[in-house]
């Protein structure tokens, strides 16, 4: 049975809208204002995550984004997304051209649900945060993995909408990486 990991980068406030800055939000591109050690120890993360996931699961515009980048780019970290099955949930693209691409249809939650009897092991979902606030609200997370980044926005996306009921977390892992980033793994606690 596959898990559902939400693999984000946020603030120290909890904001995930336009870390690299390209999206006109006027505190965006944070992502970038961390020395080149966590640079580096970041991208050591995110490749090794990569290579121990069985699929992704992305909203469109984070396919979108993603789609631009990487079949571009070569080395391990690339070629291992590259490869990856990629599920896209949109109700409007037609015709992803990234390869192993499927857009999902329908009832989110359904589709999804169905994904994880599908798929053993990791989905990790990356940035769509439309989708992380659908699938938290439906119980559907096995894992968060949060990369919280040195700065306070004060304005911005959430990570966390509101939710219909408290979700309880339990802390499972907690590393730095680098000199300044703070790598958090919770998992949801059942029936609390």
């Amino acid at each position: 049975m596959g898990k559902i990991v939400i693999s984000e980068n946020v603030s120290l406030d909890g904001v995930i809208q336009d870390p690299t800055g390209e999206q006109d939000f006027s505190r965006g591109g944070w992502f970038g204002q961390v020395g080149d050690k966590d640079r580096e120890a970041w991208a050591k993360v995110e490749r090794d995550e990569a290579l121990g996931t069985e699929a992704l699961l992305l909203g469109r515009r984070s396919y979108e984004f993603l789609a631009a980048r990487w079949p571009s780019r070569s080395g391990a970290w690339a070629d291992r997304l590259n490869s990856l099955p990629k599920y896209i949930v949109s109700s409007t693209l037609e015709d992803p051209d990234w390869n192993n691409s499927t857009i999902l249809k329908g009832d989110v939650v359904n589709e999804v649900s169905k994904l994880k009897q599908r798929v053993d092991g990791d989905i990790v979902v990356y940035a769509s945060g439309q989708l992380v606030h659908t699938l938290i609200e439906h119980d559907l997370v096995n894992e968060l993995r949060l990369m919280i980044y040195p700065v306070v926005l004060g304005a911005g996306k959430r990570l966390f909408g509101e939710t219909s009921h408290k979700k309880p977390m339990r802390l499972v892992d907690t590393r730095t990486v680098g000199d300044g980033l703070a790598f958090l793994t919770y998992q949801p606690i059942q029936d609390a």
